[in-house]
């Protein structure tokens, strides 16, 4: 019988919460955070001047215009400093704008397109971007705060507040500016880049639902009705469980999700198979699957696994001829496998409080990961000793860990590797090299 993932009783553990469709869009555009901090400066800007007019009226009431007299070449010479602040930003803004582009171009060619999104969707960057503009607004808005007047008693208002809020931004400016060098450094090295990934994959893991006591797959029978897919095409990121769940237990079906999250929908295609009934409304079953451009790491076993293998194939290219790379793409692949040797794969069955199954889900079967994981490296390592030599003990750390029934995929690829060294290494020194496992490639 195959191995079933299955949920626990939701009093036992919370369904993992449904991608939103509007966060993600925020997370993957520039423009919301440098709005928002713009928006909010210029909010900050107005509460500012309200004090700075309040300290100035006090001022005039009490008569006291030599402390007037004081502020007033105070404010002179702040407003000296304002300009410079902000002609400053300017300069800072490109320069963070240039870094970007060029550590976006360099992780696009050395390691692959899809982890630019790690660079998109850094908060440190947005940040940094967002405070500069910011600041850089703000010293606009407090220069036109400053009196022209040349005697205290005909000042109407000085930007005092203002000017001490302008350095407080500038210095936090200065601060983020650090960070954001820092933050691009480490994402420009390879290895911060696989141990990211690598991170973004386990929370996949962390999230899928441990098996629970219950009865088997039920036998499902033929469908009885097909919910298509509405909406533009794409690639599917995630379903909502719980409300997938809900209408099925409502209406006295079961639904099963028919392709996997990751796949690409067409308007049209079947999305969901009913089982045991009609079709619940379409009302109930709107914005239950979110559709984007790309995947992402929510819901999708196979993504993280998909970037290391794009990685190593990058760096295994006659382009880049970087085995190191490659070795440690297959150190994160080792051990991504190794946490799934005895998780349940190939289907999810989510249950609803009763303990009967409402939705049965798709997810990639243990034969898969490890072909996903291992063939087009295996393809490409010939030539490479260091990459066979790390293959081979990974695959036999792997068959260390699995159970009886899940090592013929891991000793189907040792053979083939086997195989593949032995055509394309002639001399039986080495053959012999070649094949001798170690968990360094080459120490």
């Amino acid at each position: 019988m195959s191995d079933w993932l299955v949920t626990q009783s939701p009093h036992a553990r919370r369904r993992p919460r449904a991608l939103s469709p509007f966060r993600e869009h925020l997370r993957d555009t520039f423009w919301f955070a440098p709005t928002a901090a713009m928006v909010a400066v210029f909010l900050v800007w107005l509460a500012a001047q309200a004090l700075d007019t309040a300290l100035v009226d006090a001022l005039r009431e009490d008569g006291d215009y030599e402390t007037l007299d004081d502020l007033l070449r105070f404010a002179q010479d702040a407003k000296a400093v304002v300009s410079a602040v902000g002609s400053a930003m300017m300069t800072f803004i490109g320069v963070v704008f240039s870094i970007s582009l060029v550590a976006v171009q360099m992780a696009s060619g050395q390691f692959t397109p899809r982890v630019v999104r790690l660079f998109v969707r850094s908060r440190i960057t947005k940040a940094t971007f967002a405070v500069f503009l910011a600041t850089f607004v703000l010293t606009l808005l407090v220069l036109t705060a400053f009196d022209t007047a040349d005697d205290a008693r005909d000042v109407t208002t000085l930007p005092l507040v203002q000017s001490i809020l302008t350095l407080c931004m500038v210095a936090l400016s200065l601060l983020l500016f650090v960070l954001y060098v820092n933050s691009t450094l480490r994402m420009m090295r390879i290895s911060h880049v696989i141990a990211r990934i690598a991170t973004e994959s386990f929370r996949a893991i962390a999230s899928m639902p441990p098996p629970a006591s219950g009865p088997d797959t039920p036998e499902l029978g033929s469908a009885t009705a097909w919910v298509p897919h509405e909406g533009r095409a794409g690639v599917l990121r995630d379903v909502d469980i719980a409300r997938l769940v809900r209408a099925a237990r409502r209406h006295g079906v079961v639904l099963r999700l028919i392709p996997r999250i990751g796949d690409f929908v067409v308007p049209g295609t079947p999305l969901l198979a009913v089982h045991g009934g009609a079709a619940p409304p379409l009302g109930a079953l709107r914005y239950t699957a979110s559709v984007g451009v790309e995947r992402t790491y929510h819901q999708d076993l196979g993504f993280g696994l998909r970037q290391l293998c794009d990685i190593a194939l990058r760096a295994l290219s006659p382009a880049i001829n970087d085995p190191t790379t490659a070795v440690q793409a297959l150190d994160r692949i080792v051990q991504f496998l190794a946490a799934l040797t005895r998780q349940p794969l190939d289907v999810a069955l989510h249950r609803d409080r009763s303990g009967t199954v409402r939705l049965v889900q798709p997810v990639p079967g243990w034969t898969e990961l490890v072909d996903l994981g291992f063939t087009e490296v295996r393809g490409c390592a010939l030539g490479s000793p260091q990459v066979s030599r790390r293959m081979l003990a990974g695959l036999d750390d792997l068959l260390l860990l699995a159970h009886a029934d899940r090592r013929e995929p891991l000793l189907r690829h040792r053979e083939l590797l086997r195989q593949a060294v032995d055509e394309s290494a002639p001399n039986p020194t080495d053959r012999a090299f070649a094949l001798r496992p170690d968990r360094q490639g080459i120490g």
